[in-house]
């Protein structure tokens, strides 16, 4: 599903919440509901969505300053994986819709649209030709993960758009697992965490 509203009219997350409000809480006119964080539509996982602008923009700021942890599991097609903290100058192909890899230099530009894209990969387990990864994402850039696995030689399992169509995998296998921020008013630590789905590539593993 969208997290928000395109032009091609299908339900999002984004919209669905917003009448859900409405009915819950018996809302005149509009409903605010700020989208703190976007999921790609292929991928699963924890969404955050703010109820008033304010806190919208607190929790916006926390993603600015890295307060807003990430945490990603994937499946990747690769027995071999590249770990540690790795770092991308990417920008976006519109007419492909895809995140395109830049080897030009290793500083962005951001007149030219490249964007420094960045996150920590740890290797969890590996089953015949798949690996299970974690990843720590530090910045937020447009399909940052799925252009930097397959820059690395390991693309997301069934990922179409960049490189691997794998049979039985019904659905790419990228998991927003858990996120931690501060609540924008309380100012407590927040954990939120979800476990792995049980179908196919991800019942190959046993480790969380």
């Amino acid at each position: 599903m969208l997290s928000q509203g395109d032009c091609t009219g299908d339900e999002d997350i984004q919209s669905l919440m917003k009448m859900w409000l409405k009915e819950k809480y018996q809302k005149p006119g509009n409903v605010f509901l700020g989208l703190v964080q976007r999921l790609d539509r292929p991928t699963r996982g924890l969404m955050v969505l703010a109820r008033t602008s304010k806190s919208a923009s607190r929790l916006s700021e926390q993603i600015r300053k890295r307060i807003f942890k990430k945490e990603y599991l994937a499946v990747v097609v690769s027995r071999e994986v590249n770990t540690g903290i790795v770092s991308h100058d990417l920008f976006k192909d519109k007419e492909k819709k895809k995140a395109v890899i830049s080897n030009i230099d290793s500083s962005s530009d951001e007149s030219s649209g490249k964007k420094k894209a960045v996150m920590k990969v740890t290797h969890l387990e590996t089953s015949g030709e798949l690996s299970l990864v974690k990843i720590d994402l530090y910045t937020g850039r447009y399909h940052q993960i799925r252009a930097q696995l397959a820059s690395m030689g390991m693309p997301v399992a069934g990922d179409r758009k960049y490189g691997t169509l794998r049979k039985g995998s019904k659905q790419m296998a990228l998991l927003c697992h858990r996120l931690e921020f501060q609540h924008p008013t309380r100012m407590e630590t927040l954990n939120f965490r979800i476990p792995m789905p049980t179908e196919y590539p991800w019942d190959q593993f046993a480790t969380e």
